[in-house]
């Protein structure tokens, strides 16, 4: 599948809402794959990738529209805590093709675009001059990689989401951004979602969306959500961040509820809907059977 700017945002205003996959990194860990920082999902593209696939086609068989590739953590910036810093191009590549290979015809291929540094920790962002450097660079990888769309995701401050849709408007990828908001409509800086969205609408997103929120938040992000002009979306996270393994998922949400919840989100207008740290297979194949 191939998909231009005019193609994604045809697709977003039509009758049914884009599903994205699940989570990849606490699905890893809960296959028996060690995911602790700072490389997190990033260390399967070695230790396993033929696993990173099998996760990406569980997604596809549970009939998502999208899957987002494996790039969560490829930056050079994350890398060279590990003293790899040199082979982000070669990560980022194998990432976006574990998951074409997987997508095949049946979904679209988003390349993960989050912040550079911990999405919990507003207050590490980098100054200007390297986030402008690390994120152009970082969607040129994805961007050589041949990935349809560029998911801007978990941004922290609008500073930051600024940077990384201009950067993916420098290489000509059609965008969508992504903010976290964990307590109210307010990112994780403080500042508020309705500043954030007018950050998505003046860098050219196609969408603009919450995500790794719990879903008790959901409803507080949606009212501003819904209250202006651009396609939004949800996917939340089912747990809580932990500093050595990155995030502890929990099981208190079964499936069925999950997708109970996300046909109420697509009700209120929701045009993207998946979910993000926690959601195994299981969980998106209910949110497809529940609001297609």
């Amino acid at each position: 599948m191939s998909l231009s700017r005019p193609a994604l945002e045809s697709r977003l205003r039509a009758s049914a809402p884009l599903i994205l996959d699940g989570a990849t990194g606490t699905e890893l860990e809960r296959r028996g794959i060690a995911t602790r920082l700072p490389l997190w999902s990033a260390a399967a593209l070695d230790s396993d990738p033929e696993l990173v696939h099998q996760i990406h086609a569980d997604y596809v068989a549970c009939g998502v529209d999208v899957l987002t590739a494996n790039t969560f953590r490829t930056q050079r910036r994350t890398l060279a805590h590990a003293g790899i810093a040199d082979r982000a191009e070669e990560l980022t590549l194998r990432a976006v093709a574990l998951a074409r290979r997987a997508a095949g015809d049946r979904a679209w291929v988003f390349g993960s675009s989050p912040t550079l540094e911990d999405c919990y920790h507003p207050e590490r962002v980098p100054d200007a001059a390297p986030l402008a450097r690390e994120h152009a660079e970082h969607v040129r990888h994805l961007a050589r990689a041949g990935v349809d769309a560029i998911l801007v995701e978990t941004m922290n401050t609008r500073r930051e989401a600024a940077t990384a849709l201009h950067a993916a408007r420098e290489v000509g990828v059609p965008a969508l951004v992504s903010f976290v908001c964990w307590d109210g409509a307010r990112l994780l800086s403080g500042e508020s979602l309705a500043d954030a969205v007018r950050v998505a609408a003046d860098g050219a997103a196609c969408a603009v969306l919450v995500n790794c929120l719990p879903p008790s938040n959901a409803p507080a992000c949606l009212d501003v959500l819904a209250a202006q002009a651009l396609p939004f979306g949800i996917y939340p996270n089912l747990g809580v961040p932990e500093d050595e393994l990155g995030f502890r998922r929990s099981e208190e949400l079964s499936p069925d509820p999950f997708g109970e919840l996300a046909a109420g989100w697509a009700a209120r207008g929701a045009r993207v809907l998946g979910g993000c740290c926690g959601t195994t297979p299981a969980h998106l194949a209910a949110l497809v059977a529940r609001v297609r």
